[in-house]
């Protein structure tokens, strides 16, 4: 054969076959798949409003995801339930090309009437993972309803007459409003080296602690941590604002009761600023120690002729139940030089200035109030695995009449 024929004939077959493979479209090669690609999802929690809101989990990736990184998700109930609660839902999420995680929202229900009650919880699964293994597979979604500012409790138990033959009522609060009235009221911080008896608590002068509901005062201690304590609470004073000498108080609660709960209505000497304490004179309308549900105390504490504290005081138990059944009225019939206490209309304390020498005696001057949940101490021990948190002491009114 003629070798420009055969040269020709080459030419023309490698010709076409090089024209059909340039005209043909290559498949695109796969994306490689991540190595080693481990998914999980993490906790996620949202503070529940009056109206619907949204909690949002992230499921994160340990590697950035090429666009093939995906899980399947579904919602179970814990005790927060759905559709009461929560939204539930489930499918496939995949975390997209370039990033190294993707994000679920459920939406949750409002609570219009703002309802203080324990967090509610759910559930998010993961499973069936595609170009990856799942490290954490399970997660919780906390709807926080804790700090809520409306909270009911029963009304029963003894009540005293707003009125009184011979005496006018000078000043009260009932706690009628929505929130506490800081013309009258102190709300003090921090731990102050235990107040001087030891004490665990952080008072704060937030909600979470001292609010008013329903037509209550309520202080509730808690367990968390918090400027370096284990526990909050709250105290109040109506120190500098509402001082008296004399008359009858009458303060009606319901009381805290459990280990290293230490609840108190009481009173301190308008000079303790310029004679410190005990010379001020402190006035102990009820104190409680949580071991000792059904007893209060009533003390009342100065400084003795010997420059040394001084007390004196008595102890009244009730005859069925504790003082956290019902509401009880604590009351004070404070007059010159006496001091008389009682529980529901009983007196069980007594100090007058026979009891205290009269050149030390203080209790005839100005003192101002103070309500407080204490947390541990000397007296009340600490907490331990049977107490209750939160705990609450309920005040429904305080009245002064003179």
């Amino acid at each position: 054969m003629n070798k420009n024929v055969f040269f020709n004939i080459a030419f023309a077959i490698s010709s076409t076959l090089l024209f059909f493979s340039c005209g043909k479209d290559k498949a695109p090669a796969p994306s490689p798949l991540p190595a080693g690609a481990t998914v999980s999802v993490q906790n996620a929690s949202v503070v529940r409003l009056t109206t619907a809101t949204t909690i949002r989990f992230y499921i994160s990736s340990n590697v950035t995801s090429t666009g093939n990184i995906a899980v399947d998700y579904n919602l179970t109930d814990g005790n927060a339930h759905s559709p009461l609660n929560y939204t539930t839902a489930s499918g496939t999420i995949t975390i997209p090309s370039g990033q190294s995680f993707a994000t679920v929202d459920v939406a949750v229900a409002g609570d219009a009437a703002n309802n203080r009650e324990p967090n509610l919880e759910f559930n998010i699964n993961l499973s069936n993972a595609k170009n990856c293994t799942i490290s954490t597979p399970l997660a919780t979604g906390t709807i926080k309803c804790e700090d809520g500012l409306n909270l009911t409790t029963s009304n029963v138990g003894y009540t005293t007459p707003t009125t009184y033959a011979g005496k006018t009522l000078v000043w009260a609060d009932e706690f009628n409003g929505t929130t506490l009235n800081l013309t009258d009221w102190n709300q003090e911080t921090g731990n102050n080296n235990g107040w001087g008896n030891n004490e665990l608590e952080y008072y704060t002068n937030s909600t979470k602690n001292t609010f008013v509901s329903n037509g209550n005062l309520i202080i509730e201690a808690r367990k968390e941590l918090i400027g370096g304590f284990n526990y909050s609470s709250g105290r109040m004073t109506t120190q500098n604002k509402k001082v008296f000498t004399f008359g009858r108080i009458d303060i009606r609660a319901k009381l805290p009761v459990s280990k290293g709960m230490w609840p108190a209505l009481w009173m301190l000497g308008s000079n303790i600023s310029s004679v410190s304490w005990p010379q001020c004179g402190e006035i102990d309308i009820m104190e409680l120690v949580g071991t000792n549900p059904n007893r209060v105390h009533s003390t009342m504490h100065w400084k003795n002729a010997g420059g040394t504290h001084s007390s004196n005081g008595s102890n009244y138990t009730l005859p069925s139940g504790n003082f956290s059944d019902q509401f009880h009225v604590f009351s004070l019939v404070w007059s010159n030089n006496s001091l008389l206490t009682y529980v529901d209309d009983i007196l069980y304390a007594t100090t007058t200035n026979v009891n205290v020498s009269p050149a030390t005696y203080p209790f005839n001057a100005n003192q101002f109030f103070l309500f407080n949940v204490a947390v541990g101490g000397d007296w009340p021990g600490s907490p331990d695995a049977t107490t209750l948190f939160p705990s609450r002491m309920f005040v429904d009114y305080v009245r002064v009449f003179q």
